[in-house]
């Protein structure tokens, strides 16, 4: 084995494990037991309560395809509600199209959702979840409409919709 190809060989190696270790990276507040919230259940009896894809968005941080949820589409009058706990979290007033293939939103309901920093896949996100049981909504992004700037990128699994009455 020549020596420039073992540096070679050496730097892959080396990236590889570094690059592993912050792409799994989360928050301190998403990898402990969800404790902190009003709702909180261990991983058998929120199995119980929603669906498999749900548990993998709301539990395990996952992330449903895009332009997958009719949710995406969904325009009428009412309210977004936490699939998990139902929490309200957003109304359908603030809901936009923003040409993502997910439910986005420019305003949340005033203390229903928090917020924690994501580094996962080598980059930094604001992650959303329910201020209430800890479920993963998605993401937030500072390139919504006005009046807020933001654009609150969310998982339509992660979400029930209530029509008006």
């Amino acid at each position: 084995m020549d020596k420039r190809y073992f540096l070679q060989a050496s730097v892959v190696i080396v990236g590889a494990a570094l690059s592993t270790r912050y792409i799994n990276q989360r928050t301190e507040v998403m990898t402990t037991s969800n404790t902190e919230f009003e709702i909180t259940k261990p991983d058998e009896e929120w199995r119980k309560v929603l669906t498999p894809e749900q548990f993998h968005v709301l539990r395990k941080h996952g992330t449903e395809r895009a332009h997958t949820s009719p949710l995406d589409k969904q325009y009428a009058q009412g309210t977004y509600l936490c699939a998990a706990c139902e929490q309200q979290l957003f109304i359908a007033d603030t809901k936009f199209n923003s040409g993502t293939g997910w439910p986005s939103f420019f305003n949340p309901i005033e203390g229903a959702i928090a917020t924690t920093v994501d580094r996962s896949f080598l980059m930094t996100r604001t992650e959303v979840h329910c201020s209430r049981c800890g479920g993963h909504l998605g993401h937030v992004f500072d390139d919504g409409p006005a009046p807020t700037g933001k654009r609150y990128c969310m998982n339509g699994v992660a979400l029930k919709f209530v029509p008006a009455e």
